[in-house]
């Protein structure tokens, strides 16, 4: 349901999992159950009414996703990323409003089948400027490419697929040099983005299991 994102530690590339999450409002733009080539259309699920649901973890109240949902949101995700990957972009799930977000390329088929799988479920469905599959291709060769841009003294710190199909997302210390540097490279129309970042610093480990880290 989203794409994973690489942190570079000291020494190696971590993948880590992309926090999604969202608020909105069904009247945002969305036209309800008329799936259209371009622009953002709702299932007609989204004109029911539903209260969100919630578990209690070490006493922290948290919003969950229905199991229905649930269900639905996984099988748009399988289907999109196997029949239908020049479209699908990637998802994300709205807890608090009951609802998940698609976003693909626009598709009448693909729409077709999110409106059928949805059912009574809420799904809104915005367009992507890229598929998922297309942003792997951008996001694998900036990672094969991550020692000559070591050699080169570009400061990546990060880098991520974004679930929206937006772009490659590259954190970086330098946002100036990366985005010269990167785009020299690979042209002005790679599908790029380059936010500030700084390098992960992991925590000192203690010499015994008993002895605090140093420094404490």
């Amino acid at each position: 349901m989203h794409r994973d994102r690489f942190r570079i530690w000291p020494g190696l590339v971590l993948g880590i999992a992309l926090v999604i999450g969202g608020c909105g409002d069904p009247g945002d733009g969305e036209v309800v159950d008329a799936p259209g080539l371009t622009g953002g259309w709702a299932t007609a699920g989204c004109g029911v009414a539903r209260t969100p649901e919630h578990v209690t973890v070490g006493g922290v109240v948290m919003p969950t996703t229905p199991p229905r949902l649930e269900s639905v949101m996984n099988r748009i995700e399988q289907v999109g990323r196997t029949q239908f990957p020049d479209s699908y972009a990637g998802l994300e799930v709205e807890q608090e409003l009951v609802r998940a977000v698609v976003y693909r390329v626009p598709s009448a088929e693909f729409d077709d089948f999110i409106r059928k799988t949805a059912e009574d479920a809420c799904i809104l469905v915005r367009d992507a400027a890229h598929s998922a599959v297309s942003l792997a291709v951008w996001h694998d060769r900036v990672v094969a490419d991550l020692p000559f841009w070591s050699h080169q003294g570009v400061p990546i710190v990060s880098i991520g697929a974004r679930h929206d199909g937006t772009a490659v997302e590259i954190g970086t210390r330098d946002v100036t040099k990366a985005r010269t540097a990167l785009l020299g490279r690979y042209g002005s129309r790679a599908p790029l983005m380059f936010v500030s970042a700084d390098p992960v610093r992991p925590l000192p480990s203690p010499t015994s299991r008993i002895a605090p880290p140093p420094g404490s």
